[in-house]
C-alpha cells in the first residue's frame, strides 16, 4: 500500500485521510490550527504510534503558518508544543517527534532566523520525520520477514500497517515485504474492540493491497490458535519500556497470554523512537484512558475504556526494529541496539 493517507498541501498544510470514516468512506481533511491537531489526534482521525509523531510534527508547522505576522512568537510555540504533547499521553513517538521540532526551532532561531525561516526549519524536519519513518519502515519489513515461513498466517491486533505509520507499517511490514517477493502469506486480523481498528482499517489495507486477510471478533483468536490456524503472532508498539515491556492497543496482552499457552511465537515490530530507555519497565508506562461512551453498555452500567495494556517482556519472543531483531535478555540488548536519546519520556 502507498503512503497517499498524509502529505502537504500545495499552501503547506497538514493533509491526512480521516480514518474514522474507514472503510465506508475514503475523507481528507486538513489541519490548520493546533486545535485540529489535537482534535484528529484525540478522536482518532489520525492514529497509531509512528503516524501521531508524524502529524504532530506535520501539523504544528500547518497551523504556524496559519498564524498573522508577528503572531509567530517562542511563546506561541511553546504552548502549541505543551498542548499537542498532552493530547495522547501513551504514544511516546509523540513527545520524539515534538523534542525534534524544539530543536529545529532553537537552531534557526540561533541563527537569526525570522518567521518565513522558523516555518522553513519546521516544515523541513517534519518532512524528515516522515521520510526517516518511511525508511524505518521498510527496514522493519526487511527483518520481520525473515522470521515469517513461506505461506505462514500471521495473526495481528488493531492496526500498525501503512496506516499507522509513515510507510509500510510495523507490525504489516513484514507481510508487505513477502507480498512484494512474491511469497505466500495470510493474515488474521482480530477485531479489536470498541473502535475495531483491526477490522475496518487493517482488513481494508490488506484487502487494497491484495493480501489475504480473514478478520475475526477479539474472542475468537483463542479458538484459532487452539485449531492450528495461527503460525505466528506480530503486534506494534506505541511505547517500549527498557526491559522490553511493551504498551500497545488493549487486548493485546490477552493475545500474547494465548500465544504463550498454545506455543505460538509473539512478536512486537517498532522503529527505534517508539523505545523509551527512561522507563524502565512497563509498570510506569501512562496509559490513556478513553471515554466510556465508546463502550455499548447498559444504562447504569460503568465503563471502563484503557485505550492500551502491557505485555511484559516474557511474552515477547523478539522485538522487530529498524536496527534489527533484538532477542531476549532484552535490558541488555535493547541497551546496546537503541541509542540513548532514541526516545525520551518527553
Amino acid at each position: 500500500m502507498n503512503c497517499d493517507h498524509i502529505g502537504w498541501t500545495e499552501e503547506g498544510h497538514f493533509r491526512y485521510l480521516d480514518q474514522t470514516r474507514l472503510p465506508q468512506e475514503e475523507k481528507f481533511c486538513e489541519a490548520r490550527t493546533v486545535e485540529d491537531v489535537i482534535e484528529a489526534m484525540q478522536t482518532l482521525r489520525v492514529r497509531g504510534a509512528p503516524l501521531i509523531g508524524i502529524s504532530a510534527a506535520m501539523g504544528l508547522t500547518s497551523a504556524a503558518r496559519t498564524l498573522a505576522d508577528g503572531a509567530f512568537t517562542r511563546d506561541w510555540f511553546e504552548g502549541a508544543v505543551d498542548r499537542i504533547g498532552a493530547a495522547r499521553p501513551t504514544a511516546i513517538n509523540l513527545h520524539w517527534a515534538l523534542e525534534r521540532m524544539r530543536d529545529a526551532y532553537e537552531s534557526a532561531a540561533r541563527a537569526g532566523g525570522d518567521g518565513a525561516a522558523l516555518i522553513a526549519a519546521l516544515h523541513q524536519e517534519a518532512q524528515n520525520i516522515w521520510d526517516e519513518d518511511a525508511a524505518m519502515c521498510l527496514a522493519i519489513g526487511e527483518a520481520g520477514a525473515r522470521l515469517i515461513p513461506d505461506g505462514a498466517t500471521v495473526m495481528t491486533h488493531c492496526n500498525a500497517g501503512a496506516l499507522a505509520t509513515g510507510g509500510i507499517g510495523t507490525a504489516l511490514a513484514p507481510v508487505y515485504e513477502l507480498h512484494k517477493q512474491k511469497r505466500r502469506v495470510q493474515v488474521i486480523s482480530n477485531e479489536t474492540r470498541p473502535l475495531r481498528q483491526g477490522s475496518r482499517l487493517t482488513a481494508w489495507e490488506l484487502a487494497k493491497a491484495g493480501i489475504p486477510v480473514t478478520s475475526i471478533v477479539d474472542g475468537a483468536a483463542g479458538a484459532m490458535m487452539a485449531q492450528g490456524k495461527v503460525d505466528l503472532v506480530i503486534t506494534g508498539a506505541d511505547r517500549i519500556a527498557a526491559n522490553g515491556d511493551t504498551a500497545n492497543k488493549i487486548g493485546t496482552y490477552g493475545v500474547a497470554v494465548l500465544a504463550r499457552a498454545h506455543g505460538i511465537p509473539f512478536y512486537v515490530a517498532a522503529p527505534c523512537s517508539t523505545f523509551d530507555l527512561a522507563v524502565t519497565s512497563g509498570e510506569t508506562i501512562p496509559i490513556e484512558l478513553r471515554s466510556p461512551e465508546e463502550i455499548d453498555a447498559a444504562p447504569g452500567a460503568v465503563g471502563y475504556n484503557p485505550a492500551f495494556d502491557v505485555t511484559p517482556a516474557e511474552y515477547i519472543a523478539a522485538l522487530i526494529t529498524d536496527r534489527g531483531i533484538i532477542e531476549p535478555p532484552y535490558t541488555e540488548r535493547i541497551s546496546q541496539l537503541i541509542p540513548k536519546g532514541a526516545s525520551s519520556s518527553g
